[in-house]
């Protein structure tokens, strides 16, 4: 009798157990409600305008006498730098060893006008968008009528602008040996980066910016485009198509993140057996000690953003030297995450230039705090958790390089992505991938955009 009374018990038991796991199983891939989104939202000055100007206007890039002359005389009038500790590279931030020379350069030899005059070389424009100036470059291809023409709009992260496509821009514009098609691209600056309007009302947050993007491209007569992007414009493109899949064919990202809570239970599932979960690159992201570890040492600005970037943004904006080492530290490690033990700590992974172009533009347009406000804003809103944790069917590829900040197998990337059509990996590159491998980088989307045409033509 005890035996089958510990039986029933056993049963019973192991019944509970099957029903919880369920209904949690459920939970975690249960897709919440669709917010409801004000797609006219007014971000401008003031109460809405009765009428929106929507005049496209051309632009040109200005790195006038007086901005340079007042950021030299800054830049040679500092205070002299503490020496880094004995024995110590990039391990404890900024080498400011390596920072004097940096500044050398900036003062002595980066040419302002030539890089203003490089970077004016594609079409610039600006046009008004629920009331703030949004800022794009924009190449149309010249091609025969054999050719299809792809619109493409590409959105950058944090601290950088469009400026960090103009490497890849020529050859997406250009045709490639083994495609019938050829990209005309929108490269935008987000709202408050760059030559963009940054916005003086709370709420701005990736869906919203997203949003912004969706009605730029449609004032630009496209209803339906293909979406590349990286960084927080990657959370923001996520989100575009998550919410306007009518308007997305196809969408490619060098910095792919699935935020579902699925997802992350998967993660710490994963720990368990990392080769089967990725079989080609699980020391990526485990053991998850490792993660955690890289995570927690690098984080310090992200929550500084997070919770204060008024405070970070009165301390930097007054100061090119510290608007320089803060920007070009957090550049270094996310370019190359293995090179603490170096005076430029990952930095030289890229073109100095490029670098100080980011910086400048930074500085010239006094934009750090309206660009910096994207951390805070990113995740305090209920409909970005809501639409986070929504899966999307629009075509996706997933391009990652060794450096990138975040990594995913796919096997977790589908959760969002429910229709990834492509994944490729790279052992070298980091997060500013359109800069740091502009070769690879247009490849995988000239692969992606072919993948995207198939994937469409099959559902005909």
């Amino acid at each position: 009798m005890k035996a089958k009374g510990e039986m029933k018990i056993l049963v019973l038991s192991s019944v509970l157990i099957a029903i919880s796991l369920r209904i949690f199983y459920n939970y975690l891939i249960s897709v919440p409600e669709r917010p409801n989104i004000d797609l006219q939202r007014w971000w401008g000055s003031g109460p809405k305008a009765a009428k929106e100007d929507e005049s496209i206007r051309p632009f040109k890039i200005d790195f006038n006498d007086t901005m340079i002359q007042d950021l030299k005389k800054r830049l040679i009038n500092r205070r002299r730098f503490t020496k880094p500790l004995e024995g110590i590279q990039s391990e404890y931030g900024m080498n400011t060893d390596y920072l004097e020379k940096v500044l050398k350069y900036w003062v002595e030899k980066y040419d302002f006008k030539k890089r203003a005059e490089l970077l004016n070389k594609f079409p610039h424009y600006k046009t008004r968008i629920q009331g703030l100036d949004l800022h794009y470059i924009r190449v149309t291809p010249k091609v025969d009528k054999n050719i299809k023409v792809l619109p493409l709009l590409m959105l950058h992260g944090w601290p950088s602008s469009s400026k960090e496509f103009v490497k890849v821009i020529p050859t997406l514009t250009t045709p490639q040996d083994g495609y019938d098609f050829v990209f005309e691209v929108i490269a935008a600056d987000l709202p408050g980066y760059g030559f963009s309007e940054g916005t003086n009302k709370p709420g701005l947050n990736p869906v919203h910016i997203g949003v912004m993007m969706r009605n730029l491209m449609l004032r630009l007569g496209f209803k339906q485009f293909y979406v590349q992007a990286g960084d927080w414009g990657s959370q923001c493109a996520t989100l575009l198509v998550t919410l306007f899949p009518e308007n997305v064919l196809g969408y490619h990202s060098n910095m792919p993140v699935s935020l579902r809570r699925i997802s992350t239970v998967k993660m710490f599932v994963g720990s368990l057996f990392p080769t089967w979960i990725d079989a080609d690159h699980p020391e990526r992201l485990y053991p998850l000690t490792k993660h955690f570890t890289y995570v927690f040492r690098e984080s310090g600005y992200f929550h500084l953003q997070f919770t204060k970037p008024d405070t970070i943004g009165a301390a930097l904006t007054d100061t090119p030297v510290g608007l320089a080492a803060y920007l070009m530290e957090k550049i270094a490690i996310v370019s190359n995450r293995d090179q603490l033990d170096t005076p430029h700590g990952g930095l030289e992974s890229l073109d100095l230039d490029d670098v100080l172009d980011t910086v400048t533009i930074m500085w010239t347009n006094e934009c750090f705090v309206t660009a910096t406000r994207l951390y805070s804003e990113g995740f305090r809103w209920p409909e970005d958790i809501a639409l986070q944790d929504t899966p999307t069917e629009v075509p996706t590829a997933a391009l990652k390089f060794l450096h990138e900040v975040a990594y995913q197998p796919d096997w977790m990337l589908r959760d969002k992505f429910v229709n990834l059509v492509r994944s490729t990996s790279f052992d070298f590159g980091g997060h500013f991938a359109a800069l740091h491998n502009p070769k690879e980088f247009a490849e995988d989307v000239f692969a992606s955009g072919a993948e995207f045409l198939k994937f469409h033509s099959q559902k005909k």
